[in-house]
């Protein structure tokens, strides 16, 4: 390759990491999150390393939760790779569970919130003969 060429390619891959770095500062972002079945609970595994617990909000509402919070970017960032600013995440229950059931903890920046599955029951009832 030419040196023009091999010029030009720098120049494109240092303005991607400018601009991967700029689009890493602040924004929206989305943790990966996990279902695992329990048996008879439910437990959702949300990534948040480095989230503010303060800022954690989670609400239970119509067959799903909803989790928001805010990671800050380091105030001497050189450069980025890691999202931050703020996140909301509704995740949809993969089976009915028994409302206001969760119970959270956030351990080594995973939240870990845990839900008891609700098992519906019909009742049977006679009629007299």
């Amino acid at each position: 390759m030419n040196e023009p060429v091999l010029a030009r390619l720098q120049q494109l891959m240092t303005l991607r990491e400018e601009v991967e770095t700029l689009g890493a500062l602040e924004g929206p972002w989305t943790p990966p999150a996990d279902w695992v079945d329990e048996d008879t609970h439910l437990r959702l595994l949300l990534d948040v390393p480095g989230v503010d617990p303060a800022s954690l909000e989670m609400h239970e509402e119509g067959g799903a939760v909803t989790v928001a919070g805010r990671r800050e970017a380091p105030a001497r960032l050189l450069r980025g790779e890691r999202p931050s600013g703020t996140f909301s995440r509704t995740l949809h229950f993969p089976e009915a569970v028994v409302p206001g059931s969760g119970e959270a903890q956030l351990a080594a920046g995973v939240l870990n919130v845990r839900f008891e599955k609700r098992h519906p029951t019909i009742d049977v009832t006679t009629q007299p003969e």
